[in-house]
């Protein structure tokens, strides 16, 4: 259980769902991992599942002045970054003609504002060697009813990463795209829940899976150690899809 032994590992969005298995996963592996999320109290309770030592820090990735801050402490704690697993991201069930301007900016405004600044940001930090990965989705590359703006999000940032891994070409720094599908995470609980039909809705979701059932955060995480760890150091500008085949097949 080393395949981090000694890497530090940034993960936003770790206090919950596919960020905590990560962190979870990637401490198990010998990481040092600081976690960013939203909310403190459940940053506290993250650590106390994640243990070794874990840091975390509350900030909200669409604020610049928040990531500064982060990035300040990380520097002052640890130095540098090895791993940074952009992970943070949020979208509401809306289907075109109820779209609000709030909902599109608060959406852009983190996975992809947000998660530009936290790569860009990050990068004096980054080792050579360093991996950099982003959290996309089934979505960018699908058709989904009600979830078009979101999934415009994910699709950016399947963009970002072939166009970074050009950008960062001869720093040694990869950067590649892990895609989840049907994951039961609190925060497709909290996306489904105005719809009143979450069950339905994940119901009909599990019946498209060759695998038959849905994904766990923890087989997300399982992925995200493979693109953390030097592994995969043959890989950048890649998406690698952990979604029971949903948009495979």
């Amino acid at each position: 259980m080393s395949r981090l032994n000694g890497k530090i590992a940034v993960i936003t969005g770790g206090n919950s769902g596919i960020g905590l298995a990560s962190a979870i996963r990637f401490a198990a592996e010998g990481a040092q991992v600081i976690i960013v999320g939203r909310r403190q109290e459940q940053l506290n309770a993250a650590l106390q599942q994640i243990g070794h030592d874990a840091i975390a820090i509350q900030a909200d990735i669409s604020s610049l002045d928040d990531l500064d801050r982060v990035y300040a402490e990380v520097k002052a704690t640890k130095g540098r970054i090895d791993v940074l697993f952009a992970n943070a991201g949020l979208g509401d069930f809306q289907p075109l003609g109820a779209i609000t301007e709030e909902s599109f900016d608060r959406t852009f405004g983190t996975n992809v504002k947000g998660t530009l600044f936290t790569v860009q940001k990050a990068l004096p930090l980054m080792s050579t060697g360093g991996s950099v990965i982003l959290t996309g989705s089934t979505t960018g590359t699908m058709g989904t009813p009600a979830f078009s703006v979101y999934s415009a999000t994910k699709a950016a940032l399947r963009n970002f990463a072939r166009s970074w891994a050009l950008d960062l070409k001869g720093t040694g720094i990869r950067v590649n795209v892990i895609s989840p599908g049907p994951i039961s995470t609190p925060g497709l609980d909290l996306a489904l829940a105005p719809t009143g039909q979450a069950e339905a809705i994940v119901d009909g979701m599990v019946a498209q899976l060759p695998v038959g059932r849905i994904g766990q955060p923890e087989d997300v995480a399982a992925a995200a150690l493979f693109l953390a760890s030097d592994e995969s150091s043959f890989m950048t500008g890649s998406e690698m899809f952990v979604d029971g085949g949903f948009a495979q097949v």
